[in-house]
């Protein structure tokens, strides 16, 4: 495994310190930089794998290095760190972030980024930014399960001012749904890309997913739990083995549970819900 080197910027030393330890493992060598001057200066000096920007001592927020760090690495992928605020994630995502995590940082979060960035080879095309409004978000995200990730991640932190409960309702079904899009509609392929949009009133929150696929039918889905019969409450697990298809099928059931209202289109590739506030 070859070394990865990582950047971490944050005027504050004790989250530096705690970054820097909760980030660490092996074949990793982390540099820390309180002042945006001197990170971009080590950037110009050489290239890293990966940087965390967050506020600086000389008044540079992470949004602000991150495009002062785009104009010296163009490739380089950059997590942002700031404040829980929809119009910072929102333009995290327009200048093509590879994430977004607000502080009171989660290590566990942010450390599973991380490695999420790191492993990635083919990050800067998942994304595509169509509507880059808090309450009218709209995304293209190319059908790989890292895209999913990403953009579920994205989500939760554009709702992170919501109750927690309702952040969670909402993330979770946005996931499920999404993967729905992707595998079933997309097949995993990454020439195919699934539409999802977030919309955000005084008193709901609404997702709409749309995949480039055929559609289905919700009276006929055996590999889903929905579609048990009440006396075998399990048959859909049978039917993905056979089929050599992943452990799952409860995306919609579920669903359907922690959201309002949740409705297919006639054709079966584009799904809406409805969460209230």
């Amino acid at each position: 495994m070859s070394s990865r080197a990582l950047l971490l910027v944050d005027a504050d030393p004790v989250v530096q310190e705690g970054l820097a330890q909760s980030l660490q493992r092996e074949n990793r060598t982390i540099e820390i930089a309180p002042d945006g001057q001197k990170a971009l200066a080590r950037l110009r000096a050489a290239s890293c794998d990966l940087l965390v920007a967050g506020q600086t001592r000389n008044g540079l927020d992470g949004l602000k290095l991150l495009r002062r760090a785009r104009a010296i690495r163009p490739d380089l992928k950059v997590i942002v760190t700031g404040d829980p605020d929809p119009q910072q994630v929102v333009r995290a995502l327009r200048d093509r972030a590879y994430g977004y995590v607000h502080k009171p940082l989660a290590p566990a979060t942010l450390a599973d980024m991380v490695q999420q960035a790191l492993e990635s080879d083919s990050w800067r095309e998942d994304l595509r930014v169509l509507s880059a409004l808090p309450e009218w978000v709209t995304l293209e995200l190319r059908c790989r399960m890292e895209a999913v990730e990403r953009t579920t991640h994205h989500i939760r932190e554009i709702l992170s001012d919501l109750p927690t409960q309702a952040c969670d309702d909402i993330g979770i079904a946005f996931r499920e749904l999404l993967m729905n899009a992707v595998e079933h509609g997309g097949k995993n392929d990454p020439r195919k890309r699934v539409r999802a949009s977030l919309l955000r009133t005084g008193r709901s929150v609404i997702v709409h997913i749309a995949d480039p696929g055929p559609g289905f039918s919700l009276r006929f889905l055996p590999h889903a739990a929905i579609s048990n019969p009440e006396n075998s409450p399990t048959q859909h697990v049978e039917f993905r083995a056979g089929k050599g298809q992943r452990p799952g099928g409860f995306g919609i059931l579920m669903s359907r549970q922690l959201v309002d209202e949740l409705l297919y289109n006639e054709r079966g590739n584009a799904v809406m819900f409805v969460k209230y506030l």
